[in-house]
């Protein structure tokens, strides 16, 4: 295959160009500059022209790859110090490449992305249908060439497909800067000796030499189910579990706990690659920070500054006397001109033809429109003592002196000199006063922007509540009332639908308290939300219950894994009752309108669910056998219809055993199983005898149960099919 590589020098490049050639295919290069100064692996062909330049398309139509590979967010082209101004070049960079590779219909276009796009934390794995939020300038170029690959996808059914890479990391080389968490963390060890990590920021990265392995494959896939995928390794790892890699590869690096504000999390969820393509990762985070550590220790002076407080006393003194040798050059230079202006002055003092010729005032000219005042003066100096000498050849010393035309030339010299190099040096302020002010604009324009997309995310939020009325209380009254239909046995199912649909999430969970200490869970809507299991010990969830004991809404913050993302508990006549667990909510919809939000729906379900409990308490006495826990046959018949049309909606899981016995002895029988069921387990009489319902519990769970009643001399069948039927 004949593949061509577009982007700058780097060890990314590198590794590509090696791969390619290991693996058989022809390799052409791009570098995107005019000079040929650039350090490469060696390739087929080179081209040393730059992105925009006409002469693209004709390479490509003589080289005709099969394969092109644009480096994008990894190009080293690109100084993103002025990211408004590059972003511009680099979408036209892009779109000039697009276009001149259009004319092959079977090629591939690769294009590679980065985590860069999202700018914003996300409390679950980003997945690659999730909408971008990219901030930055430079975020949003990235962004706008990922479109750009998608219109020609769409438009012209080229193959483009985006790789997007999450803080992918390597060894760097000598002397260059990389954008990756681990680089920086690593260069301010060198620094500093010291390494400022926040506990409640989380990212995952991946190794350099596993991200090409991986992009490998989804470049070379004939028919790629998808044209976007996520390079990542799936492996969350805070900025302080980095520190401590970092300190367990260097000697004497102290880590500041910067823990402060709330928790940001960027982890994109690499699920789509892996189902695909099963890819493996080789190099841990453990081997993979080593190997940069290891290397930035041992090339130390190529990354630090001589003034850094890792450089060594050593460096700083070199670095002192760089310093001074800088101030002296000036002086230096000016001297050794001096020499031959000095030799041009003695010559063409008696010439015919350039007597009229005054050197040494082009000798200060030259120094004042060069240096400025400074070395004006100086020449100016250097020039006296040489017109001086000179007329001593003919004069005393003293007669040079007295003589006033000395000092009318001297005065002349020193004048001109002085109001050159001023002007000269003032003309420089005023640049540098402009950059300065130009610098300030831009931050304050990036500023600008930046409130400006604030302003206008709020504005279509509001719109969004105008046009819909998601959020108005009247809504939120009508669709809570919508419980009031169910019978009494199905309202806290439903109320979890109800939750889910007003609060615009797909993962609710509600957990019944069964006493002090334990709470069961009762109904849920996705397999997320059931994920901190059938029973917990809500007050060892100590962040949690604090809030919920004060009646007030949790919001986890900190994006702790343990805990749901907002809770809110139920009380009834000050016992709590129920809690109310949510996941799947955006960072930004965790604020206090969405936790009032969450009061008033939990207050409207309250009513619900303490009227259905009133009724039931009502009717005690008609719901179970006399001085028993057996629920009656149409009491049961009601609970075990509800449970279980929950359970074909996804909401619950169940199942229910019949107890073989006959009815002289199913008081007996409750009497021991009382001993042996949970506090959310029921008994009751159906057709066909006495049966147990048990909550939460699948198939594969309820033959342990069924183990356990034989244990106590029971009998009994799994008959969810009957039911089912």
């Amino acid at each position: 295959m004949i593949v061509f590589l577009v982007g700058g020098e780097s060890r990314l490049m590198d590794d590509l160009i090696t791969k390619m050639e290991k693996e058989g295919h022809k390799t052409y290069l791009l570098t995107g500059k005019r000079d040929r100064r650039g350090k490469y692996r060696r390739v087929f062909e080179r081209y040393d022209f730059p992105y925009d330049s006409e002469s693209v398309q004709e390479i490509f139509s003589n080289v005709n790859p099969d394969l092109v590979l644009f480096l994008g967010a990894y190009d080293t082209n690109y100084d993103w110090s002025d990211a408004r101004k590059e972003s511009v070049r680099y979408t036209a960079d892009l779109t000039n490449i697009l276009s001149a590779y259009a004319f092959k219909q079977d090629g591939r276009f690769i294009y590679l992305s980065s985590e860069a796009v999202y700018g914003r934390s996300y409390s679950s794995d980003i997945h690659e249908t999730e909408p971008a939020s990219a901030k930055s300038f430079q975020a949003m170029a990235l962004l706008q060439g990922e479109n750009i690959c998608r219109s020609y996808r769409d438009t012209r059914g080229m193959d483009t497909r985006i790789l997007r890479f999450d803080h992918m990391y390597g060894i760097p080389r000598k002397g260059k800067t990389d954008r990756n968490p681990c680089f920086w963390m690593t260069l301010e060890m060198l620094k500093t000796n010291q390494i400022a990590a926040n506990s409640r920021t989380a990212f995952s990265m991946i190794y350099q030499d596993d991200a090409v392995a991986f992009a490998y494959r989804a470049m070379m896939e004939e028919s790629p189910k998808y044209p976007l995928y996520h390079i990542t390794s799936g492996e969350a790892i805070t900025q302080m579990d980095l520190a401590e890699l970092i300190r367990q590869n260097a000697d004497g690096v102290e880590i500041r706990d910067d823990t402060v504000g709330e928790g940001f999390r960027l982890v994109l969820d690499g699920s789509r690659y892996q189902e695909e393509f099963d890819g493996k990762i080789f190099v841990p985070y453990e081997k993979g920070v080593k190997a940069v550590v290891t290397y930035m220790q041992k090339h130390s002076s190529s990354f630090l500054q001589r003034d850094d407080a890792g450089a060594g006393w050593g460096n700083r003194v070199w670095s002192l006397l760089c310093r001074i040798f800088r101030m002296l050059v000036p002086y230096i230079e000016n001297l050794i001109c001096f020499i031959p202006f000095f030799m041009i002055n003695n010559r063409v003092v008696g010439s015919q033809y350039f007597s009229k010729l005054d050197a040494y005032l082009l000798y200060v000219l030259l120094f004042a429109i060069v240096y400025g005042q400074q070395q004006a003066i100086f020449s100016a100096l250097l020039a006296t003592v040489g017109y001086c000498f000179r007329q001593m050849y003919h004069q005393s010393g003293l007669e040079v002196l007295m003589d006033y035309s000395t000092y009318i030339w001297m005065a002349q010299l020193f004048i001109l000199g002085m109001v050159v190099g001023y002007m000269r040096d003032q003309i420089l302020q005023i640049k540098k006063d402009d950059e300065e002010e130009i610098g300030y604009l831009r931050g304050q324009l990036g500023d600008m922007t930046e409130i400006n997309d604030s302003n206008v995310r709020m504005k279509q939020l509001f719109e969004l509540q105008l046009v819909n009325q998601k959020d108005s209380l009247g809504k939120i009254y009508e669709i809570t009332s919508s419980l009031e239909r169910y019978g009494a046995y199905e309202v806290l199912f439903y109320a979890a639908q109800t939750i889910s649909k007003l609060m615009n999430t797909e993962d609710v969970a509600i957990y019944t308290v069964a006493n002090r200490v334990y709470a069961r869970l009762f109904s849920f809507t996705s397999p997320t939300a059931r994920k901190m299991g059938n029973s917990i010990r809500y007050p060892e969830m100590e962040a949690m219950y604090e809030d919920l004991k004060e009646h007030r809404v949790y919001i986890n913050k900190t994006m702790d894994e343990r805990y749901p993302l907002m809770a809110q508990a139920i009380y009834a006549e000050d016992e709590m009752q129920i809690i109310l667990m949510l996941w799947g909510l955006p960072w930004d919809r965790m604020n206090l309108a969405e936790s009032n939000r969450l009061t008033v729906i939990s207050y409207l379900i309250q009513n619900a669910v303490v009227r259905a409990n009133r009724y039931l308490e009502a009717l005690h006495e008609h719901r179970y056998l006399e001085h028993s826990k057996i629920l009656e046959k149409d009491a049961f018949t009601q609970l075990v219809a509800a449970f279980f049309e929950a359970k074909r909606n996804g909401l619950t899981e169940c199942s229910l055993v019949r107890i073989v016995c006959s009815s002289e002895d199913y008081k007996k029988a409750g009497e021991i199983l009382e001993q042996k069921l949970r506090q959310t387990d029921y008994i009751g009489i159906l057709d066909g005898g006495l049966h147990v319902l048990l909550s939460n519990t699948d198939e594969e769970n309820a033959k342990g149960v069924i183990l356990r009643f034989g244990e106590e001399g029971l009998k009994s069948i799994l008959v969810n099919r009957e039911v089912a039927a």
